[in-house]
Protein backbone atom coordinates (compact mmCIF):
# COMPACT_ATOMS: atom_id res chain seq x y z
CA UNK A 1 0.00 0.00 0.00
CA UNK A 2 1.46 3.36 -0.99
CA UNK A 3 1.54 6.18 1.52
CA UNK A 4 -0.93 8.97 0.77
CA UNK A 5 0.58 11.97 -1.01
CA UNK A 6 1.69 14.72 1.36
CA UNK A 7 -0.80 17.56 1.85
CA UNK A 8 0.37 20.87 0.34
CA UNK A 9 0.71 23.55 3.01
CA UNK A 10 1.53 27.08 1.91
CA UNK A 11 3.54 29.14 4.37
CA UNK A 12 1.98 32.60 4.23
CA UNK A 13 5.24 34.54 4.15
CA UNK A 14 7.57 36.09 1.62
CA UNK A 15 10.43 35.74 4.15
CA UNK A 16 12.72 32.88 3.05
CA UNK A 17 14.18 32.58 6.58
CA UNK A 18 10.72 32.07 8.03
CA UNK A 19 9.75 29.52 5.35
CA UNK A 20 12.96 27.54 6.10
CA UNK A 21 12.28 27.66 9.86
CA UNK A 22 8.74 26.31 9.36
CA UNK A 23 9.92 23.60 6.94
CA UNK A 24 12.33 22.47 9.69
CA UNK A 25 9.58 22.52 12.38
CA UNK A 26 7.08 20.69 10.14
CA UNK A 27 9.51 18.05 8.85
CA UNK A 28 7.85 15.19 10.79
CA UNK A 29 4.37 15.81 9.34
CA UNK A 30 3.04 14.46 6.00
CA UNK A 31 3.17 17.89 4.37
CA UNK A 32 4.57 19.40 1.21
CA UNK A 33 5.75 22.85 2.29
CA UNK A 34 5.37 25.59 -0.30
CA UNK A 35 6.19 29.31 -0.12
CA UNK A 36 3.36 31.73 -0.87
CA UNK A 37 3.04 32.74 -4.55
CA UNK A 38 5.47 35.40 -5.81
CA UNK A 39 3.96 38.86 -5.81
CA UNK A 40 1.15 38.07 -3.38
CA UNK A 41 1.04 40.88 -0.82
CA UNK A 42 -1.32 40.75 2.14
CA UNK A 43 -1.87 44.03 3.93
CA UNK A 44 -1.30 43.56 7.65
CA UNK A 45 -3.97 45.85 9.04
CA UNK A 46 -4.54 43.99 12.32
CA UNK A 47 -3.75 45.60 15.66
CA UNK A 48 -2.53 42.30 17.19
CA UNK A 49 -0.25 39.49 16.03
CA UNK A 50 -3.24 37.09 16.06
CA UNK A 51 -5.34 39.35 13.80
CA UNK A 52 -2.51 39.66 11.27
CA UNK A 53 -1.88 35.89 11.27
CA UNK A 54 -5.59 35.28 10.55
CA UNK A 55 -5.62 37.86 7.72
CA UNK A 56 -2.57 36.30 6.06
CA UNK A 57 -3.68 32.67 6.43
CA UNK A 58 -7.13 33.41 4.95
CA UNK A 59 -5.78 35.46 2.03
CA UNK A 60 -3.13 32.89 1.07
CA UNK A 61 -5.56 29.94 1.37
CA UNK A 62 -8.06 31.71 -0.89
CA UNK A 63 -5.35 32.69 -3.39
CA UNK A 64 -3.87 29.17 -3.64
CA UNK A 65 -6.79 26.85 -2.88
CA UNK A 66 -4.47 25.09 -0.39
CA UNK A 67 -4.14 24.86 3.36
CA UNK A 68 -2.16 27.86 4.60
CA UNK A 69 -0.14 28.51 7.74
CA UNK A 70 0.56 32.11 8.71
CA UNK A 71 2.45 33.55 11.58
CA UNK A 72 2.71 37.08 12.73
CA UNK A 73 5.45 37.62 15.17
CA UNK A 74 7.42 40.42 16.62
CA UNK A 75 9.18 41.99 19.51
CA UNK A 76 7.56 43.95 22.32
CA UNK A 77 9.91 45.96 24.54
CA UNK A 78 8.69 46.99 28.01
CA UNK A 79 10.46 50.36 28.08
CA UNK A 80 8.96 51.23 24.68
CA UNK A 81 5.37 50.52 25.70
CA UNK A 82 5.31 47.26 23.74
CA UNK A 83 6.84 48.72 20.57
CA UNK A 84 7.83 47.83 17.91
CA UNK A 85 5.10 45.16 18.30
CA UNK A 86 3.06 44.51 15.14
CA UNK A 87 5.35 46.96 13.33
CA UNK A 88 8.50 44.90 14.09
CA UNK A 89 9.16 44.01 10.45
CA UNK A 90 8.41 47.54 9.23
CA UNK A 91 10.43 49.33 11.94
CA UNK A 92 13.18 50.15 9.43
CA UNK A 93 14.24 49.08 5.93
CA UNK A 94 16.61 46.19 6.79
CA UNK A 95 17.58 43.94 9.72
CA UNK A 96 20.76 45.93 10.57
CA UNK A 97 18.78 49.20 10.44
CA UNK A 98 15.98 47.77 12.61
CA UNK A 99 18.54 46.65 15.22
CA UNK A 100 20.32 50.04 15.08
CA UNK A 101 17.04 51.91 15.60
CA UNK A 102 16.03 49.64 18.50
CA UNK A 103 19.41 50.14 20.22
CA UNK A 104 19.16 53.93 19.75
CA UNK A 105 15.67 53.97 21.30
CA UNK A 106 16.93 51.94 24.27
CA UNK A 107 20.23 53.81 24.72
CA UNK A 108 19.23 55.15 28.15
CA UNK A 109 17.51 51.96 29.38
CA UNK A 110 19.33 49.81 31.95
CA UNK A 111 18.81 46.34 33.44
CA UNK A 112 15.15 45.42 33.86
CA UNK A 113 14.12 48.33 31.59
CA UNK A 114 15.55 46.29 28.71
CA UNK A 115 13.06 43.45 29.26
CA UNK A 116 11.30 42.33 26.11
CA UNK A 117 9.22 39.51 24.73
CA UNK A 118 9.06 37.84 21.36
CA UNK A 119 5.56 36.65 20.46
CA UNK A 120 4.38 34.47 17.60
CA UNK A 121 0.74 33.98 16.66
CA UNK A 122 0.07 31.09 14.27
CA UNK A 123 -3.10 30.57 12.26
CA UNK A 124 -4.05 27.74 9.90
CA UNK A 125 -6.71 28.26 7.23
CA UNK A 126 -8.34 25.48 5.22
CA UNK A 127 -8.60 25.81 1.41
CA UNK A 128 -11.89 27.75 1.77
CA UNK A 129 -10.07 30.41 3.83
CA UNK A 130 -11.71 29.46 7.14
CA UNK A 131 -9.42 29.63 10.20
CA UNK A 132 -9.38 26.15 11.74
CA UNK A 133 -6.55 26.47 14.25
CA UNK A 134 -4.78 29.30 16.08
CA UNK A 135 -2.25 29.50 18.90
CA UNK A 136 0.21 31.98 20.39
CA UNK A 137 3.70 31.41 21.85
CA UNK A 138 5.95 33.76 23.82
CA UNK A 139 9.62 33.92 24.77
CA UNK A 140 10.74 36.52 27.35
CA UNK A 141 14.23 37.98 27.25
CA UNK A 142 16.41 41.09 27.38
CA UNK A 143 17.71 43.44 24.69
CA UNK A 144 21.51 43.58 24.67
CA UNK A 145 23.45 46.79 24.07
CA UNK A 146 25.29 45.28 21.08
CA UNK A 147 24.56 42.38 18.66
CA UNK A 148 25.99 38.91 19.36
CA UNK A 149 26.03 35.86 17.10
CA UNK A 150 25.67 35.32 13.37
CA UNK A 151 22.64 33.01 13.09
CA UNK A 152 18.94 33.73 12.82
CA UNK A 153 17.38 36.84 11.33
CA UNK A 154 15.60 40.01 12.38
CA UNK A 155 16.28 41.06 15.98
CA UNK A 156 17.89 37.71 16.91
CA UNK A 157 21.43 39.09 17.54
CA UNK A 158 20.26 41.49 20.29
CA UNK A 159 17.63 39.26 21.97
CA UNK A 160 19.14 37.44 24.96
CA UNK A 161 17.32 34.55 26.63
CA UNK A 162 18.66 34.84 30.20
CA UNK A 163 18.33 31.17 31.23
CA UNK A 164 20.53 30.11 28.30
CA UNK A 165 22.99 33.03 28.37
CA UNK A 166 22.63 33.08 24.57
CA UNK A 167 21.04 35.36 22.01
CA UNK A 168 18.73 33.81 19.43
CA UNK A 169 21.54 34.41 16.89
CA UNK A 170 23.97 32.30 19.00
CA UNK A 171 21.64 29.31 19.39
CA UNK A 172 21.65 26.24 17.22
CA UNK A 173 18.44 25.50 15.31
CA UNK A 174 17.30 22.82 17.75
CA UNK A 175 17.64 25.07 20.81
CA UNK A 176 15.96 28.03 19.14
CA UNK A 177 13.24 25.70 17.86
CA UNK A 178 12.57 24.48 21.39
CA UNK A 179 12.62 27.72 23.41
CA UNK A 180 11.94 30.39 20.79
CA UNK A 181 8.51 32.00 20.49
CA UNK A 182 7.81 30.30 17.15
CA UNK A 183 8.92 26.93 18.53
CA UNK A 184 6.71 27.36 21.60
CA UNK A 185 3.75 28.36 19.43
CA UNK A 186 4.44 25.42 17.14
CA UNK A 187 4.48 23.00 20.10
CA UNK A 188 0.93 24.18 20.85
CA UNK A 189 -0.08 23.98 17.18
CA UNK A 190 1.34 20.57 16.29
CA UNK A 191 -1.21 18.31 18.07
CA UNK A 192 -4.10 20.15 16.40
CA UNK A 193 -2.36 20.07 13.02
CA UNK A 194 -1.78 16.31 13.31
CA UNK A 195 -5.46 15.85 14.11
CA UNK A 196 -6.53 17.93 11.08
CA UNK A 197 -4.23 15.90 8.83
CA UNK A 198 -5.36 12.61 10.29
CA UNK A 199 -1.72 12.01 11.26
CA UNK A 200 -2.29 11.97 15.02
Amino acid sequence: MTAPAPTPLVIASGNAGKVREFAHLLAALPLEIRPQPEGLEVEETGSTFAENARLKATAVALATGCWALADDSGLAVDAMGGAPGVHSARYAASDPERIARLLRELAAARGPERRAQFSAALAVADPSGAIVLEVEGHCPGLILEAPRGSGGFGYDPVFLVPETGLTFAEMDKATKGRIGHRGRAFALLEPGLRELLGAG
